[in-house]
Formats: structure tokens, C-alpha cells, sequence
């Protein structure tokens, strides 16, 4: 198959979604496919280039030259509706491919559904958030999972997100663009039952299936020298936290379950630093800041339980399976995806999201059990496998076959 890949950003720019296009892609193309990948210019990158099999357009927007309007200069995120010169973009980019299936990962669709009638390709969105739904992505308002949206709720809500402006906008923009998504997408992906749900695909009818994300089938030892971070561990058997560092993702939570526990291992934090926690950091906790992919794999298999006390509805929850392939037991909110991954009891504990209660006594169980944690991490190592590249990415172009299908 011809087969044409839409993200907004791809490597070096990393992320967990971005990591997934690159890995699909990849896989696809080791698996005999033509494969490209359309994608932002960024400043000091080729404007094509291919690696590992895959074709890699990266195209200038209009919106990315406005770089006041973004947080962060590497991130600048395309609109929520079409972006002229992208549409442009892509279409020279789809006359030079003629790809037969076009797989949109995020709102880097909206420049494209305006070729859609026009391509006569298969469209296939996977909905890594909730961003069918949510302005935000997040699904989430006044720090607690939304109800759902409504007009007046989303405009404040992304108005405190983005600034009113931007927020009015990308509202509106979403709204907009949500109804022809509905209309012309021919499959929907959904990475768990939750991003389902919370999406409205169900309760709208839409056809889609749910696949889950992946990772590699061999995450054998890392390739390249990482001494500079792996030196800074504390001796192996650490508590390990991988993510944003912001309350989103629990920390506070996390922070005042660890305070209430008694001759505790260290507690290592790694990820973005995305909220001051100089006052409420207890002692013999870590924090890291961002470490590449293979630094973090390989403090997975040093840690000795993983923690992902996520407070926001996780449409996945891509660590939790890293630290289970890494025969880590989990302790994770029962939110979102996340259940769909740690089976309770069985591969690590659920416990309420935003209970540091709760949270401090699974911890606590799992420390005093060191036969626990063993059967549960071997078990947990076990269940990884389903969400192995080998399993998963047949299932994918199982998705593109059923697309072709109809078309046919």
C-alpha cells in the first residue's frame, strides 16, 4: 500500500504521539509499504529527507510563522482549521506520493480535508486525545474529568488554556472542523475505550475501531552512551515516575502520598517540569527533568515499581506499557485508559485518581512484598506483549485493508 502519514510534528521533535507516527511509519515500511510522512518545517531540519524507508516532507504554515503565538519555538502547533498554505503543501506533497490511504494523527487533518473529495484516498484518523471533542485535547475542566461540551463551558475553559483569544478561535475553529471531520473521515481509530467514548464515537455512531498504541518487540540494551543521566540514579529499586511533572499527571498527589511513607526508596521524577514544586518536593525525591527515550528505558528496568497517578481521563497511558515491558509492576489511577492496561491485582494496583491515601497504601503494599512485586512485574511483562509492534500493526493495516475494501 501507499500510504501517507499526517503529524503535526515527527522526529527529532519527540513526544508519545510523535513517537508512534515514527514507529508505525517505520514498522509499515520494514513490512514492504510506501510510506511518507507529511509533517512542520522546523528551523535547522531538511525540508525532505528519508530515514529508516520513510519519505519526510516537512511543510511551512502560516500560523508557524508567527512565533509569538506559541510557548514553545519547536512546537508550533497548526491551527484547528485549514491552513492555506499548508493545503498547498499537502497537495503537492499528495500529487508526488498518490498515496492510497491517508492516516491523520492530529489536527494537521484540517489542512487536508479540504483535498479529501478531491484525493479519492482512504482517510484514517487515530485519536490519540480527545481533541474531537475538546479545544483543549484534554477533556478536562476545573482540574477534574469534563462532563462533556457545551458551547459557553468549552469558550472558558479554552479561554484559560490558550488566553481568551486564541481559546475564542480555536473553539470555534474545532467546532467547525469537527463536522466535516464526522462527515468524511471513512475510519476512526481510538487508542483505548475511553478516547472512544470520550470523542463521541459511540454515541454519534461512527465507525471506528479501537487499537491500542505500541512498542518495540525487542527493547534490548541502549545503542548510545548514557552515562550523563544514568550516573545521576540512586542505587537500583527506586519508586519511578515518567511524564510531565505537573498536576494533570498527579504530582501533587504523588508528592503527598511519598511524604507519608516510612524508610521509603528514592523517588526519581522524569519529564517536563511544567509546575513549581520547589516547596513541595519531600525529601529523597528526584526530579530529573526531560531524559531521551533510551535513557528513560533504561531507568525502567533499574526502578523497582512505576508509578502513573494521573488525575486527567489518560487516553492511554504509553509509560505504563514501557514499564510493564520492562517487568515493572504499576501503580496507576483507575482513569481513562490506563485500566485498559494494568490489570488490578494482576499486573500492578488501580486506585482512585486524586487519592494520596490510596495511593500511599498501594505503594506501601507492593514495598512490603517483594514476592508481590516479583509475580506481579513478571506478569506484567507477560501482558506487554499484546501491545508489541508484531501484534498491533497488523491490526492497522487490517484498518487500511477495510477502508481500501469499501472504496473498492
Amino acid at each position: 500500500m501507499r500510504i501517507l502519514m499526517l503529524a503535526q510534528f515527527y522526529a527529532p521533535t519527540i513526544g508519545g504521539e510523535e513517537r508512534h507516527v515514527q514507529d508505525l511509519s517505520i514498522a509499515l515500511a520494514a513490512r514492504g509499504h510506501e510510506v511518507a510522512v507529511a509533517t512542520l518545517w522546523r528551523a535547522g531540519l531538511p525540508e525532505f529527507e528519508v530515514d529508516h524507508g520513510v519519505r519526510i516532507y516537512r511543510l511551512r504554515g502560516t500560523l508557524q510563522r508567527a512565533a509569538w503565538l506559541f510557548a514553545e519555538s519547536e512546537r508550533r502547533h497548526v491551527p484547528p482549521m485549514p491552513d492555506p498554505e499548508l493545503v498547498l503543501a499537502l497537495r503537492r506533497v499528495f500529487l508526488r506520493e498518490r498515496p492510497e490511504i491517508v492516516h491523520a494523527h492530529n489536527w494537521l487533518l484540517h489542512s487536508f480535508l479540504p483535498l479529501k473529495r478531491w484525493s479519492r484516498a482512504g482517510l484514517i484518523v487515530t485519536l490519540h486525545d480527545y481533541s474531537l471533542a475538546c479545544a483543549t485535547k484534554r477533556f478536562m475542566y476545573h482540574g477534574a474529568p469534563c462532563s462533556g461540551p457545551a458551547l459557553k463551558k468549552c469558550l472558558g475553559c479554552a479561554g484559560d488554556h490558550y488566553g481568551t483569544a486564541k481559546g475564542t478561535l480555536t473553539v470555534l475553529g474545532n467546532n467547525t472542523m469537527r463536522q466535516v471531520e464526522r462527515r468524511i473521515v471513512d475510519l476512526f481509530i481510538a487508542v483505548s475505550q475511553a478516547a472512544a467514548v470520550g470523542n463521541g464515537l459511540i454515541d454519534r455512531g461512527l465507525d471506528f475501531q479501537v487499537i491500542p498504541n505500541f512498542v518495540p518487540d525487542d527493547l534490548g540494551p541502549a545503542q548510545h552512551d548514557l552515562a550523563e543521566y544514568l550516573d545521576r540514579l540512586p542505587p537500583d529499586g527506586y519508586l519511578l515516575f515518567v511524564g510531565d511533572v505537573s498536576p494533570d499527571k498527579g504530582l501533587p498527589v504523588l508528592l503527598a502520598a511519598y511524604a507519608g511513607l516510612k524508610a521509603a526508596p528514592p523517588l526519581v521524577l522524569i519529564g517536563r517540569v511544567l509546575f513549581d514544586a520547589s516547596t513541595a518536593v519531600p525529601p529523597n525525591v528526584m526530579v530529573m527533568g526531560r531524559w531521551p527515550h533510551e535513557a528513560v528505558m533504561e531507568a525502567w528496568r533499574r526502578s523497582g515499581l512505576a508509578l502513573v497517578p494521573s488525575v486527567l481521563s489518560e487516553p492511554f497511558g504509553i509509560v505504563a506499557i514501557e514499564a510493564m515491558a520492562s517487568g515493572r509492576p504499576v501503580v496507576a489511577s483507575r482513569i481513562g485508559g490506563l485500566p485498559d492496561i494494568v490489570m488490578d491485582g494482576e499486573t500492578g494496583l488501580l486506585v482512585p485518581p486524586g487519592d494520596p491515601i490510596a495511593l500511599r497504601q498501594a505503594i506501601e503494599r507492593l514495598l512490603a512484598d517483594r514476592d508481590l512485586r516479583e509475580r506481579m512485574g513478571h506478569a506484567a511483562q507477560q501482558h506487554a506483549a499484546e501491545f508489541h509492534v508484531s501484534n498491533v500493526v497488523p491490526r492497522i493495516e487490517q484498518a487500511y485493508q477495510q477502508v481500501l475494501g469499501r472504496a473498492g
